[in-house]
């Protein structure tokens, strides 16, 4: 991390990065930048199933030798670091991942029932949520920074479904509509619906209820 809304990779010869369209903001080196037809590692399935949601996020490869800087509109970075498990993230907020994770795309409907599709109609954001699975790392965009909440058994979390960026772990979700204590100071919006995530693992909450 270089600061809070900027991240640096490092790209070695033999390897790759992908990032966002756009998201370079400078680099040092011996470094090319070329559009990504598949979006990743298994990402043919990964591009039928955004076109399918209408969620197109074009992918850029970076490979040579040398130093990049991303950023994209001045959001809070995160980076998270996978160790072979699998990181579930809205496709819109990644903005760079090293080329070692194979990426993918879960509908949502598949863990959460009907309730996992009406998410999408409610929120605005899609059916489909990328995937990446392995060792590596990828950087995460967010409003107004990001908080990582834990998620143990028998205690579920429950989150804005807007405010939602990505989980990771053995996590089940589902939508539930109840009376949220905004509601009660007169905001009466999208609070009425909730994201509850149960099971073990993390989810990842961004400050803002914003879209990116």
């Amino acid at each position: 991390m270089l600061n809070s809304r900027m991240v640096e990779g490092r790209v070695l010869p033999g390897q790759r990065m992908f990032s966002q369209r756009g998201a370079m903001l400078a680099y040092q080196g011996d470094v090319s930048f070329t559009p990504s037809i598949t979006g990743g590692q298994g990402g043919v399935l990964s591009m039928i199933g955004r076109r399918v949601a209408n969620e197109a996020t074009p992918l850029m490869i970076v490979e040579g030798d040398g130093t990049v800087m991303f950023g994209h509109g001045g959001h809070h970075v995160h980076v998270i670091e996978l160790a072979g498990d699998t990181l579930y993230v809205e496709s819109d907020r990644l903005l760079a991942f090293d080329g070692t994770l194979d990426q993918g795309t879960m509908f949502m409907g598949s863990q959460g029932g009907v309730m996992g599709m009406v998410r999408g109609q409610v929120t605005g954001q899609g059916l489909f949520t990328t995937t990446l699975k392995g060792h590596g790392a990828a950087a995460v965009l967010a409003h107004g920074g990001f908080v990582e909440l834990p998620i143990a058994p028998g205690r579920p979390v429950h989150v804005d479904p807007q405010a939602y960026v990505a989980h990771r772990g053995d996590v089940r979700n589902k939508l539930s509509t109840a009376i949220g204590w905004r509601e009660m100071v007169g905001r009466g919006s999208g609070e009425a619906f909730q994201l509850e995530l149960s099971g073990s693992g993390t989810v990842y909450v961004q400050a803002s209820e914003e879209k990116l």
